[in-house]
């Protein structure tokens, strides 16, 4: 238990922007110190190497994670549009507070600016609230972020092509901190309450873009642009990584949540396939060789549920899992 909260707390600090360092020899499990061990013996090595070797040769992704990804993002978003066009009235509103068949529902992130900026709490933004806190706590982690966000789905698809720039050498890769998202956030929230005037929901790209699918283009689409024009030359995912702060208030919902992407130390290669294809790969630290402090470990608060590692795992290291249920995928 104590282990597991050490555990806890640490991928808090992670999902804040602390960097994950190599554990203390006292934070490792007796199993997990034998198994590290015994990984590291003539026979295993070479058995592991001659296995990355076989997955190598036989490498192939069929990035159904991601399409499925995509389609619910792009399908959650479409509610919104069909909803006001054909006057359906599924959904009213946008992403940042809308009502489903007459229920309200409210962004985590814009409840909490509204609230500190007016000074009061509303009864129907606690109802929205409430309601999309337990419905996001049930699938864990930045959800949100990967599967219903339109400016993460924008982003993506921008890093797919700034990842072949920086192949060519027309692009450039700057790594900022990420405890600047962190800086922000409280900035953000400071500015709320003191101005009285929601600062960052003026320039957040997803309720500019999720305004704009739904009600007709803006200026303001001209903000998003300029993001987007940053992350593919300079800084890859510069909004998401660095600056956005609705992926904290998520991660922390989410951070205790029963649905987990779950590590088996028995079965990792440690050979990073997972890892390059995260997008948030600092919470797999524990995949790299000799990291993982127990057998099994759930994947921290910062992971966004994008499902890519576990397609790129050939081994069945990472798995979807609800506490009590088991593995499911």
């Amino acid at each position: 238990m104590k282990r597991a909260l050490k555990h806890y707390l640490h991928s808090l600090k992670i999902m804040l922007g602390a960097k994950p360092d190599k554990p203390a020899k006292s934070d490792y499990s007796e199993a997990a110190i034998a198994l590290h061990k015994f990984k590291q013996t003539p026979a295993e090595r070479k058995i592991r190497r001659e296995k990355i070797r076989e997955e190598l040769a036989e490498k192939h992704v069929s990035y159904k994670w991601r399409k499925w990804r995509w389609t619910s993002i792009i399908l959650i978003n479409l509610m919104f549009v069909v909803s006001y066009h054909f006057d359906v009235q599924l959904v009213e509103g946008a992403l940042t507070a809308s009502r489903f068949f007459g229920f309200h529902m409210a962004d985590l992130n814009s409840s909490l600016q509204i609230t500190l900026a007016q000074k009061t709490i509303v009864t129907n933004l606690v109802i929205g609230v409430v309601t999309v806190a337990v419905g996001w706590w049930l699938v864990g982690g930045r959800n949100y972020c990967s599967w219903a966000c339109p400016y993460h789905l924008a982003a993506e698809w921008v890093e797919m092509l700034h990842l072949k720039l920086v192949e060519k050498g027309w692009a450039q890769d700057i790594p900022l901190h990420r405890g600047t998202r962190t800086v922000l956030y409280v900035v953000f929230a400071a500015l709320a309450f003191i101005t009285g005037f929601t600062v960052f929901e003026f320039i957040n790209p997803v309720g500019i873009l999720s305004r704009a699918f739904t009600y007709g283009l803006s200026l303001a689409l001209v903000w998003v642009g300029i993001l987007l024009l940053i992350e593919l030359f300079f800084v890859r995912r510069f909004w998401c990584r660095y600056i956005c702060p609705i992926g904290i208030t998520y991660a922390f919902i989410g951070s205790t949540s029963p649905t987990v992407i779950h590590y088996d130390l028995n079965n990792c290669l440690h050979e990073g396939e997972c890892r390059s294809v995260c997008l948030v790969p600092h919470v797999l630290d524990m995949t790299i060789k000799g990291r993982a402090t127990d057998v099994t470990m759930d994947i921290g608060a910062d992971c966004t549920r994008c499902g890519m590692c576990l397609e790129a795992c050939p081994t069945g290291a990472l798995s979807f899992k609800v506490k009590g249920l088991g593995g499911l995928l």
